[in-house]
């Protein structure tokens, strides 16, 4: 008869306190970030304490400035992922390096070129004069502040990237008609940031898909590919070293000087041709030894993610602190001197409100959004990744030269669906594909495998429809879901503050 073992009680206890021990630095661990977030929240309270203690409406200060600490740690934990998504997801950098690299240069972006003056009502959504009594104003800019960091807090934690200027468009939208009435609003200027929802996406996903296909075409489906990457991967260098040059001279440095877009390009075609001068011998000694095949391709692209990722999240820093302290800023100067401005200066510690903010919420909060971009909508590599990154800078230029208001957020994005998406275009339809699998597979051992290995890729979605939808579907919400509940506060706010 056999004897069944059982374990002394002792042991079992042991296991029991393990597995709660376990449990408990688990639970722990999931109030870690929220309770970093406060405190930063409060320091921001006793740092804007310090400054304007003694000042009228300093009670109405100090609880801006934490709105705004919170605005800024949301728009770090959702829109920064999509400068450095691409990156981690094609792994061209470790998640903590990513993060480390875009906290470092958002907050040297916010800082250095972050810009001292911003238009108080928020890019001209509502006329001044509607909203020219001080408390009304402060009222509506806290509900626009609070709303838009609600929605975006939403819509990270649902795991959808949107676009942090909408949010503050929705808001400030939302609280000048409820103050003033509909004809508060400048329809005209609501009219063409509705159209960007279309333009910025489609732009991006364009731009990004054609520069894939000449990838495909010019590199990855010629029978030398290493030949091939050695003529062409300068190339593709020097015309993002030429893209950001223009990029970082249009937007990233506006706030130090305002440099047209016909010198802005003359500064980007010179350091294209010194990026290609550069390029060429250190691809050509990458190259050396690589074996022919679509892994050691990869390789060649590794290093220009990495300074994307850098240049992207300088000039976010330098663009889209604004949206966290521009209210901040014009809630600080009203309450200070009791009337409203146009335009106002930012007070050094409400930049670095802003700055420290974002950085912060991107270390603490970011993961989730950046693996969402980077490989949870489609599968990236640091081909389709450099795509990405390009698609950026070039349709912001695009953009600014046409005089249209695009999102980031809406244009990486979309260009990561672009590309998707062509990739199942080109997988199903693509002749030159299939006559090159043809050629190098189909006629080696294993054939029969080969062919069924071609036919399951053509079925295969490369693009999830679910992740599709809910993005898509936050877009088309956020203005209005901002203004909505920016209205709502607005009534509030007006009561307290009455």
């Amino acid at each position: 008869m056999t004897e069944t073992y059982r374990k002394p009680t002792l042991d079992k206890d042991l296991d029991k306190f393990a597995t709660m021990g376990e449990a408990t630095g688990l639970l722990n661990r999931g109030f870690v970030t929220p309770g970093l977030a406060l405190v930063f929240i409060f320091l921001c309270a006793i740092i804007a304490a310090v400054f304007v203690t003694g000042h009228p409406g300093a009670v109405v200060i100090i609880a801006a400035a934490m709105i705004g600490a919170y605005m800024a740690l949301n728009i770090g934990a959702n829109d920064v992922a999509n400068n450095v998504g691409p990156a981690v997801g094609s792994q061209a950098m470790t998640l903590g390096v990513a993060l480390a690299i875009a906290a470092v240069f958002e907050s040297a972006g916010a800082l250095i070129a972050g810009g001292d003056v911003v238009s108080t009502i928020s890019k001209g959504i509502i006329d001044p004069v509607a909203v020219s009594d001080p408390n009304v104003f402060i009222a509506a800019m806290m509900a626009a502040l609070v709303s838009a960091a609600m929605w975006i807090h939403l819509a990270t934690w649902l795991g959808a990237p949107v676009s942090t200027t909408h949010s503050i468009v929705g808001g400030v939208m939302g609280a000048g008609i409820a103050a003033a009435g509909v004809d508060a609003v400048n329809w005209p200027t609501m009219g063409s940031i509705a159209a960007s929802w279309v333009i910025s996406p489609f732009l991006g996903g364009l731009i990004a898909a054609s520069f894939l296909a000449f990838i495909k075409t010019a590199i990855i489906y010629k029978d030398d590919k290493i030949a091939a990457a050695r003529r062409w991967v300068p190339v593709l260098i020097a015309i993002m070293v030429g893209a950001f040059a223009t990029y970082l001279a249009l937007k990233g440095v506006k706030a130090i000087i305002k440099i047209p877009i016909s010198t802005a390009l003359l500064i980007g075609l010179g350091a294209a041709i010194i990026g290609w001068l550069i390029a060429r011998p250190v691809i050509a000694r990458q190259s050396r030894g690589l074996e022919n095949r679509n892994q050691s391709l990869r390789k060649l692209f590794g290093l220009p993610l990495i300074f994307s990722a850098a240049l992207l999240s300088f000039a976010h820093g330098a663009n889209d602190v604004a949206n966290a302290v521009g209210p901040l800023a014009a809630i600080v100067h009203t309450a200070e001197l009791g009337e409203v401005a146009p335009k106002v200066v930012i007070p050094l510690w409400v930049m670095a409100v802003g700055a420290v903010g974002i950085s912060l919420g991107l270390l603490l909060f970011g993961p989730k959004l950046i693996r969402m971009v980077g490989n949870q909508i489609t599968k990236l590599n640091p081909m389709r990744a450099y795509c990405v990154a390009l698609s950026a800078a070039i349709t912001v230029i695009i953009a600014s030269w046409l005089g249209l208001p695009v999102s980031s957020t809406h244009i990486a994005v979309g260009a990561v669906f672009g590309v998707g998406f062509f990739r199942e275009w080109y997988t199903e339809k693509s002749t030159r594909r299939a006559e090159y699998v043809a050629r190098h597979r189909i006629n080696e051992p294993g054939s029969e495998h080969a062919k069924s290995r071609l036919a399951e890729q053509r079925r295969r979605k490369l693009v999830r429809r679910s992740h599709f939808l809910q993005i898509v579907a936050a877009w088309v919400i956020t203005v209005p879901a901002a203004a909505v509940l920016s209205g709502v506060l607005f009534v509030v706010l007006r009561s307290v503050l009455a």
